[in-house]
This record gives structure tokens, C-alpha cells and sequence, in this order.
């Protein structure tokens, strides 16, 4: 979202963020925005560092048994669990706003244009219809799933759903465990993160209005993803594809790490990132990195919290943060070791560097399958890898005879080749909305229908 609001700011756009006291990434103060700052008395989980660091603690034990049907219920009730109540916070945030009259007042007499949010925490969909703005989203995710799943035709023989770790290639008892899956989001949506929500609506809009309604007359959909990553599948003319829009050139690297990465000679740089939020995966696991690290001729520039690995090889060198764009730019670069997150990949894919996936939550398995699928990725299991199956998918990566590079240089070029920048497409479409006050004719009409009409079935009673 950073990256949209300099971009609207390079154009003069004048920026007002609502954000919450509790927030921890999301800066009071910016020069690219004004905020104004909700009370709230504890932060969402999903923006507790502690919160996060536990909920990856329960996901690994979980995954050493993820056969097991034991497994298989305990991760959707701690997923549910997760979001259910984060889910409640946000509708308690919403309520805060509706009930600040003053506040209410300010913000409809300040006359904006648009309102931008992203929709996985839809309390700016209340917000946004309360304020009768026209509303464009910055979306991978909404409270139920993939966001396609609420405005275009997705049918489960060929689109997996999230957590199905499939690809859009399904065989029979695949499709069936697909509608399975789907099923169960179908039951969240309805009975863990639909009724917060539903409640803020019934209160101050009327039984009428549901906030996936809501979702589905939005504007626009900025989708932050591309058809060089996602798999190809119906979509509709209100949504724009902008993924890879935070690629750029890169940088030079800082001197020392520009030195480390020199000395590498003719064998590269090997870069290593779980993200801010997943970065130590205890000493257990770290051990077996960085053993599988110290094989191989490789530098590797690792970003690393917590305990210094005993076996950790000369070749590497541990920072606390890393320019990660400049140094996926670097001609010395070879693979990146990475959790899965979108971000990370569509650097990869703009700096054609191939993946080494160690997937942990959320969506990073389905994000590695479509990499995978693609040939430029290889995927490693983080609770039974061992020293050996580390490092053999790491010299697989690295491999000049296989076809990983070759296939991820194909990849880029890809995604390079468009007629206009992602994030340029993004900034047009925001002022076209505005320019034209909403773009209601690029929006199907069909969530007006009832759900008997919209399959038709009223015409077969008849």
C-alpha cells in the first residue's frame, strides 16, 4: 500500500490515512500522507510480532503431522481461530468510526475523491459505503478466500483454492478435495468472518446489505497479481492486474555487503529472506540451513534473527536487514532461499533469479506451487528437511544444465513485456475512477441477483 500512496503523492494526489493506535507499520506520520489515528485497545494479532511468532510455532507442529486427519482440523480451527478474532477487532474499529460523529462530519465534509483499502479486513468497505465514496481496492485476499472467488466465474476443476496446494492441472480426486477446501472457506465466510461484519451492517445500513455486497459493487480491483504468476482464468473488466508493481531497477549495495557479494568470484550469491515477521525458525532449523549453506561454493547473504547457527560455513554472512531488492538485481545473484511471500517472488521474477521455497503459512505453499509450476522454482518441506535434501535442491537450483535460470529468464521477460509499468496502470485507473466519479459500467450487476436467480433456477421451477 506504501508503494501506491508515493506513487499517488508523485502525482499531486493529496493522501489521508485512516490507521488505528496499535499499528506498528503503518507510520503516523509521513511526507507522503496525513493520518488520522483510531483508538484501538490492543493491536490485531496478525500485527503482533509475539502473535505471529506463535502462530508459526503451532503451524510447524502442525505440519509434521499434515497427513494426518488430526492435522487437518487443526489447522483450519487455528486458522479460523486466527482470523476470527482479528476479524472482530476490525468491525470494533469500524464501530469506533461510525460512532465519532465529529470525526464522521470531518471526513464527509472534506469532500475525497476515492477511497483506496484492501479488502482482507473489509473494514474499509463499511467505512468507504458509509461515506458514500467511490471504492477501489488494493486486493489479493478478502475475508473468504481469493478475491476472484467473489466477482468472476471460478470453477474448481482447473482454479485451486487457497490451502489446496494444487495446481490448475487436477486430477479426479484432486477436483474433489478442491470443492472440499472450498467448502470450508464457504464455512468461514458465513460463520467466522462474515458475522462481525454483518452485525456493523444490520446495525447501520439494514438487513439488506451484506458486507461481500458491498465488496462486489467495489470499482476496481487492483489485483497484485499478474497472468506470469497466477494461473489463467476468468476475470472481468473491473479488474486491473498489477502484479510486480513494486519492481524497480535495483540499487548499488551498501560497500561491505557489495565487498562480501565481490568476493564471491565466478560461483555468485545465494540470498536468504523469511520476511519481517518469520525470520527465526529456531536453532533446530537454522542449524540444518546453515549447514546445508556451508556445502556449497556459493557466498550466501542470510537475514537472520535469533541465535548465531554453530555450523554456520565462511561463506556466509548474517545481517539484520538486507537491501533485498538490490542485492535480487545483482548480476552475482544465483537463487533466492525465500518463505514464499508475493512480494518476494515477483522481485525474483523481475530479476529473474529462481526460488528455493521453504513455504511456512498463510498462502507461501500455493504462491511456491504456481512458481513451481512455472519451472523456476523448487519447494523444500521446513519440518522434515534435513542437511542433504537442502542442499541437493540447492545445487538443483544452481545448476547451469538444468533449466531453472533459463525457464526464470523467460519468466521475466514475460512480465517486462506490457505495454505500460503495473504501477502506472494502477495510477491510471485510480484517476480514471475519479475522473469519472465511479465505474459502475465495468462492473457486472449480477451480486444484485438472488442466489436462485443467478444459477437460474427459478427457471427451472418454472
Amino acid at each position: 500500500m506504501k508503494i501506491l500512496l508515493e506513487a499517488l503523492h508523485s502525482q499531486s494526489h493529496q493522501i489521508t490515512v485512516l490507521r488505528s493506535s496499535t499499528s506498528w507499520y503503518v507510520s503516523e506520520f509521513s511526507p507522503y500522507y496525513t493520518s488520522i489515528t483510531i483508538p484501538q485497545e490492543q493491536p490485531q494479532n496478525l500485527e503482533s510480532q509475539a502473535a505471529m511468532t506463535s502462530f508459526l510455532k503451532r503451524s510447524m507442529e502442525i505440519r509434521r503431522n499434515r497427513c494426518s486427519v488430526w492435522a487437518f482440523f487443526e489447522f483450519y480451527r487455528t486458522i479460523f481461530n486466527l482470523f476470527g478474532e482479528s476479524q472482530q477487532d476490525v468491525a470494533k474499529l469500524v464501530v469506533c468510526i461510525f460512532e465519532n460523529k465529529t470525526l464522521i462530519r470531518e471526513l464527509k465534509e472534506t469532500g475525497y475523491d476515492l477511497f483506496l483499502t484492501d479488502p482482507a479486513f473489509p473494514g474499509g468497505v463499511l467505512v468507504a459505503h458509509y461515506l458514500k465514496l467511490p471504492l477501489v481496492f488494493n486486493v489479493r485476499w478478502i475475508f473468504s478466500g481469493e478475491a476472484h472467488f467473489a466477482i468472476a466465474p471460478s470453477p474448481l476443476s482447473y482454479i485451486p483454492v487457497v490451502f489446496s496446494y494444487y495446481s490448475d492441472k487436477m486430477d479426479f480426486f484432486q477436483r474433489v478435495s478442491n470443492i472440499v477446501y472450498h467448502s470450508i472457506l464457504v464455512y468461514m465466510y458465513h460463520y467466522v468472518s462474515n458475522p462481525p461484519y454483518q452485525a456493523v451492517c444490520d446495525h447501520y445500513f439494514g438487513s439488506n446489505v451484506s458486507t461481500m455486497s458491498l465488496m462486489q459493487r467495489a470499482d476496481l480491483w487492483l489485483m497484485r497479481v499478474d497472468f506470469t504468476f497466477e494461473f489463467p482464468r476468468p476475470t472481468m473488466p473491473n479488474v486491473i492486474y498489477i502484479g510486480g508493481f513494486q519492481g524497480k531497477p535495483s540499487q548499488p549495495l551498501p560497500s561491505d555487503l557489495e565487498e562480501f557479494v565481490q568476493s564471491s568470484g565466478e560461483h555468485g550469491v545465494i540470498v536468504m529472506t523469511l520476511g519481517t515477521l518469520l525470520s527465526d525458525l529456531g536453532p533446530e532449523v537454522s542449524e540444518t540451513i546453515a549447514s546445508s549453506f556451508a556445502n556449497l561454493p556459493q557466498k550466501v547473504v542470510w537475514r537472520h534473527i535469533g541465535k548465531r547457527p554453530t555450523t554456520l560455513g565462511n561463506n556466509t554472512m548474517l545481517v539484520e536487514w538486507l537491501p533485498q531488492n538490490d542485492i535480487l538485481g545483482h548480476p552475482k545473484t544465483r537463487a533466492f532461499v525465500s518463505h514464499g511471500g508475493t512480494n518476494g517472488l515477483y522481485e525474483a521474477i523481475y530479476h529473474a533469479v529462481p526460488v528455493l521455497g521453504i513455504p511456512l503459512i498463510f498462502d507461501q505453499d500455493d504462491n511456491m506451487v504456481r512458481m513451481r509450476a512455472r519451472g523456476v522454482a523448487e519447494i523444500v518441506e521446513v519440518t522434515t528437511m534435513d542437511v542433504d535434501s537442502m542442499t541437493s535442491a540447492l545445487k538443483n537450483i544452481l545448476d547451469p544444465e538444468k533449466p531453472y535460470k533459463e525457464n526464470m529468464i523467460k519468466l521475466s521477460q514475460i512480465h517486462h513485456d506490457k505495454p505500460i509499468k503495473p504501477i502506472d496502470s494502477a495510477i491510471f485507473w485510480m484517476d480514471y475512477v475519479m475522473r469519472h466519479k465511479g465505474s459502475a459500467h465495468l462492473r457486472t450487476e449480477s451480486y444484485k441477483l438472488p442466489w436462485y436467480a443467478f444459477y437460474c433456477l427459478d427457471l427451472y421451477y418454472m
